[in-house]
């Protein structure tokens, strides 16, 4: 061999070691990487942990925080608010009423034609409305001038078989779900705007004048008979076809449970107690916190980033729909920024808070194909990038650790509140029953949910109703029941229109 032939031997040899050390370096990095993306899973996995345990704990910690703002105005994170609705739907109501659903962008107005216990519901019409954005953020009067002219325009097609009675004004119930200072069935006092409104003139005025006083521009000839919360109407519809019903919970982009008190258990409440015995209180659950809830860096970084730091920071922020998503997204993008999860480059799309949505979650974490075909096509839709079946399969797992959670966090919080009006045993179900002081007269208490979170994800639903089990235990839980009540808040603030008619005592 010449010294050419040696020199060119030479250097493939140098350039087939520096390959071979290239691959080498590549596959330890590789590995270093894949092991620095499980521990950061793993941390947080951990973080997450709800033992039974734990879970026993955040019930005794809701427990306490209801007694405590039940107690005091304040005393609690719990605003455990008078809803002032003492008498529920019982099924003999009769007539035509209104509802006005106003909880985010949009709001729905709805008619329904009662027939007692015969006929229930004879027929319902509703229609959804969109609000402009300019009115989001504009004056007060523009708002509810726009709301009641729609609702005006509503009434003109009130077509055959709905019968206004003669001599009787129409009367509406108001489904409100933002934070109000209720101070009687038919008035209350907005707290403050979420979800996107903020018009200030309007904090600290009473939303059903306001709402009265649009009519009255509008010469419409109507009367706002009750003012609910969402979940008040939720518990409201789900009474209406059960008597059995105790507790409502909304599980949807955000979060709120309600239940039936006794009155006499108020210490807070001030002047005649209602005859019915009872009443509805509106927790307002998602500002909850305990030292027990399981909490992580993400959340706390996704606080710090939300538009509301520190507000909601305990419940509402681990479970509700708006967030979960989000969670998913920053644990996913911790791993691609310190593991290059998804190679070296990081998928801008990783970057955009809320980008991945609780539906794509869901959608994710209920693939069970072989390849993982729904993970692949999430990641390229939303993320535009690919990853590998390991990869997919890790990402399965962060959306089950989530979900998983935030289920058995709201299941906690169920028993909470069956622990509270004594639910929660065969012994205390038993009592509760023979003293008959809270209604539910049947065989099982039951829990009123509704909200996307709760209807469109399985494996949610099957987690939080597997972990109530737990809690309960079998022979208790037999007992109780939890049941969808679709769209219950509409419907339910016309049959609180109902209920608490003006025309009631006639």
């Amino acid at each position: 061999m010449g010294r050419m032939g040696v020199t060119l031997a030479i250097i493939g040899a140098a350039a087939t070691c520096a390959i071979a050390a290239h691959l080498v370096a590549k596959r330890v990095r590789q590995r270093a990487n894949w092991s620095r993306a499980l521990a950061i899973y793993h941390d947080f996995r951990d973080g997450c942990a709800t033992p039974l345990h734990r879970l026993r704990q955040v019930v005794d910690a809701m427990v306490v925080e209801m007694h405590a703002g039940l107690a005091l105005e304040g005393g609690s994170k719990l605003k455990m608010l008078l809803s002032y609705v003492d008498n529920l739907p019982t099924g003999e109501e009769n007539g035509l009423f209104y509802a006005l659903d106003l909880g985010g962008t949009n709001f729905r107005v709805l008619r329904v034609q009662l027939a007692g216990t015969e006929g229930r519901i004879l027929q319902q019409e509703y229609e959804e409305v969109s609000i402009p954005q300019a009115l989001m953020v504009g004056s007060n009067e523009e708002l509810f001038d726009f709301i009641v002219a729609e609702l005006a325009s509503f009434i003109t097609r009130e077509g055959e078989g709905f019968h206004p009675l003669l001599g009787r004004q129409r009367e509406l119930g108001f489904t409100f779900s933002f934070p109000v200072k209720q101070t009687s069935i038919d008035s209350g006092n907005l707290l403050k705007w979420t979800k996107g409104f903020a018009i200030k003139e309007t904090v600290g005025k009473d939303v059903v004048e306001e709402l009265q006083a649009a009519m009255g521009r509008h010469k419409l000839d109507m009367r706002v008979t009750a003012l609910v919360n969402d979940t008040v109407g939720t518990l409201a519809g789900g009474r209406y076809w059960n008597e059995d019903v105790m507790v409502a919970v909304i599980l949807g982009t955000g979060s709120n449970a309600c239940y039936v008190e006794r009155a006499d258990a108020i210490p807070k409440w001030r002047g005649v107690l209602p005859k019915s015995g009872s009443t509805v209180i509106n927790m307002e659950w998602g500002s909850f916190w305990s030292s027990h809830l399981p909490r992580t860096p993400v959340d706390d970084t996704l606080d710090a980033d939300s538009l509301n730091p520190g507000d909601q920071v305990g419940f509402e922020k681990l479970i509700s729909g708006m967030y979960l998503g989000d969670i998913v997204r920053r644990i996913l993008l911790k791993m691609a920024e310190e593991a290059a999860l998804f190679g070296n480059t990081v998928p801008s799309n990783l970057f955009i808070p809320f980008i991945l949505r609780t539906p794509d979650v869901s959608a994710m974490h209920a693939d069970e194909s072989a390849d993982l075909k729904e993970v692949t096509r999430v990641l390229r839709v939303v993320f535009k990038t690919q990853a590998s079946l390991r990869v997919r399969k890790i990402v399965v797992d962060v959306c089950d650790t989530v979900a998983g959670r935030a289920a058995r966090l709201v299941a906690a919080g169920v028993v909470g509140i069956l622990k509270k009006i004594g639910r929660d045993t065969v012994g205390n179900i038993d009592m509760a029953r023979l003293k008959n002081n809270l209604a539910g007269k049947g065989r099982k208490t039951v829990v009123a949910m509704d909200g996307g979170l709760y209807e469109h994800y399985p494996k949610f639903r099957t987690y939080l109703n597997d972990t109530a089990v737990e809690l309960l235990g079998k022979e208790a839980a037999e007992q109780v029941a939890v049941e969808l009540s679709k769209d219950g808040s509409g419907i339910g603030a016309a049959l609180l229109a109902a209920s608490h008619s003006q025309y009631s005592s006639d």
